[in-house]
């Protein structure tokens, strides 16, 4: 099961440089949009996020340590990035920049959130 969980870890990862990286290449476009890349980091970010928490939280597949704030803390800013993804993604491309910056900001927030938080 070990092998599982870092294979997902590894699927989380790659959500995150999605997000990411598709946030900083939007920093040069004008007007600056929601990529379909964030909307893909974002998704994936969620959905491995929650299959990691269940298996961290289980004790499957990990030795690691369980903070159920910091998991829940990170859930909740992931769920808001989604949904800001998706909606942002929807809205004439002129008016995305809004969207993009919040779903930005707060991708970098998570990461925060993980390294000196989660990881302490």
């Amino acid at each position: 099961m070990t092998y599982l969980y870092d294979g997902i870890l590894v699927l989380h990862f790659i959500g995150m440089s999605l997000l990411i990286g598709g946030f900083f290449a939007q920093m040069g476009a004008t007007p600056r949009t929601v990529s379909h890349w964030m909307r893909d980091g974002a998704l994936t970010q969620l959905i491995t996020g929650m299959a990691l928490a269940g298996m961290a939280g289980s004790g499957v597949g990990t030795d690691a340590q369980f903070d159920p704030a910091a998991v829940g803390t990170k859930f909740a800013i992931t769920a808001i990035i989604t949904i800001i993804v998706l909606f942002g993604a929807r809205q004439p491309e002129d008016k995305q920049q809004q969207f993009w910056a919040a779903a930005g900001i707060l991708a970098l927030v998570n990461v925060l959130v993980a390294v000196f938080w989660l990881a302490a």
